[in-house]
């Protein structure tokens, strides 16, 4: 191990892999701000370049930086625009947004830059240390467990709720479940709920949900709503700086959804997006009661929570890529692709066979986080200043942003009706003050739910998995603690109350 670290360090730190760290995380943190253009797109776009290379060390190394370079730099437009352009950056929205709005724009960039780094290098030491042994971990989980894991990221929705919004929120989530169910079944290869358009075989996009559900209202909402004074301080940049007393509230936050993150991440199929959605309830569940409520208004605990957690988690997700050639997600499918286009073979063998490969890759995650916390710090007040464009303005270029993104998803001409229409629909549910991020969640996690139940049920012939495996049984016992123990901690508070009172 110790000969395979020293043979990585001096493949990362050769003048190659060095240029390809500082270009792939230079392409990704660009790719990531801007709505629509994922990680997937970029990376299926550069896999002929880097296999150009010749080098697999080199090629790997762009490849993996433009990755998680994407997802650093996805906060941006989450946080500035309200738009997220990639799932794993959803959660980031939800405090990031109202931070951007109350005029702390450069400190909520400022919170996400540092959670990212400190996420990233966090799960680069972490893969260095536990990736031969999580290999074997990551094997346990077959699609009961993964069932289970879904269900628990459900249950997340109660942390998404406002006070007296349970309800509501639930009734969300079963739309966003619905809405998932169109397309093509898990169970049989035939569409569902299509209405005879061949367009909907598919389902609906995600980028173009997104975009629905969080930009095209707030472009809506710019438009009806008469400008405020929290409108004009939101472009007034000032603040770029973290105070000490938020630096020791983040702390915490960060290094447990740093852990929580990565371990998440090794789950293949599980990834950055329930990361972050699970980061977020954690951190929002085990909250003090007046911390409680500043999240979804502005809280830096509720930015730093998935920023760390999908960070994170995307470099956990090379564990079982690199460690059983087993994809993780949609990204690392494609990176997959890479590596046996390059004739490389990614398992058990590759630390052994080829471990310039193997640590190269590693030790080069800690260095484009450096490299992305150096590049990305110093740029803050000017990419802040996206708010400080006149209304006018900004609306046109949310709405061009929203549209592009929506038509370079599926690129189809339909998915710009599909957003007008959920666009208006969700800009009703938000005047009528309904949760708009569990229907996003239950859309998000309701395909995989729907994959890994019927394969369940499918294997055990019935529910019967549910006891017969053990791991299922404890993963679905944390979600029921996850859903009551919000109401549990609200009776208690008002039997406290009730009690002073007398």
């Amino acid at each position: 191990m110790i000969d395979g670290i020293l043979l990585g360090l001096q493949t990362a730190f050769s003048i190659k892999s060095l240029l390809m760290v500082i270009g792939g995380c230079l392409i990704g943190t660009f790719i990531g701000m801007l709505p629509g253009l994922g990680p997937m797109s970029i990376i299926a776009i550069m896999i002929p370049v880097a296999i150009s290379m010749g080098e697999p060390s080199a090629a790997l190394i762009l490849l993996a930086g433009v990755y998680y370079g994407a997802i650093f730099g996805g906060s941006t437009s989450s946080i500035l625009l309200n738009a997220p352009g990639v799932a794993g950056t959803v959660a980031s929205s939800f405090d990031g947004y109202p931070m951007a709005r109350q005029g702390k724009a450069g400190k909520a960039l400022t919170v996400a830059a540092i959670a990212s780094f400190c996420g990233g290098t966090i799960g680069a030491i972490l893969l260095m240390v536990f990736a031969p042994a999580l290999s074997s971990v990551a094997l346990l989980f077959h699609s009961a467990e993964y069932f289970a894991l879904m269900v628990v990221g459900l249950s997340a929705i109660a942390a998404f709720a406002g006070s007296g919004q349970v309800v509501k929120a639930l009734l969300m989530t079963v739309l966003g479940l619905i809405l998932a169910t169109v397309g093509e079944g898990a169970l049989f290869n035939m569409p569902r709920f299509t209405m005879g358009m061949m367009d909907l075989q598919s389902g609906f996009g995600f980028i173009t949900l997104a975009m629905a559900l969080f930009a095209l209202p707030e472009a809506l909402f710019l438009v009806l709503k008469p400008r405020t004074h929290e409108d004009q301080a939101a472009g007034e940049i000032n603040n770029l700086r973290i105070s000490r007393s938020e630096a020791w509230a983040i702390a915490p936050v960060i290094t447990r959804q740093s852990i929580q993150g990565f371990f998440i991440g090794v789950l293949p199929g599980a990834g950055a997006t329930i990361a972050s959605f699970l980061g977020y309830a954690v951190e929002r569940n085990i909250a003090k009661k007046e911390e409680q409520d500043q999240f979804g208004h502005g809280s830096v605990k509720g930015l730093a929570a998935p920023e760390t957690a999908n960070n994170a988690a995307c470099t956990g997700s090379f564990v079982p890529l690199l460690t059983l050639g087993i994809p993780g997600s949609g990204t690392t499918a494609i990176l997959l692709g890479a590596l046996i286009a390059l004739n490389v073979s990614p398992g058990p063998r590759l630390m052994i066979d080829e471990p310039q490969i193997f640590w190269s890759v590693i030790i080069s995650m800690y260095i484009g986080n450096l490299v992305l916390l150096i590049l990305n710090l110093p740029l803050i007040p000017y990419i802040a200043k996206v708010l400080m464009v006149p209304r006018n303005y900004l609306i046109p270029f949310i709405l061009f942003f929203t549209m592009m993104g929506a038509y370079i998803g599926q690129n189809n001409s339909t998915e710009l009706l599909m957003l007008v229409g959920f666009g208006i629909f969700a800009t009703a549910l938000k005047f009528a003050n309904y949760p708009l991020a569990p229907l996003l969640i239950g859309f998000i996690l309701g395909g995989l739910l729907e994959d890994n139940f019927s394969r369940s049920m499918q294997l055990y012939d019935g529910i019967g998995f549910i006891w017969q495996r053990p791991m299922t049984l404890a993963l679905l016992v944390v979600a029921v603690i996850l859903v009551v123990l919000p109401s549990f901690r609200a009776r208690l508070a008002r039997k406290k109350a009730s009690s002073v009172e007398q």
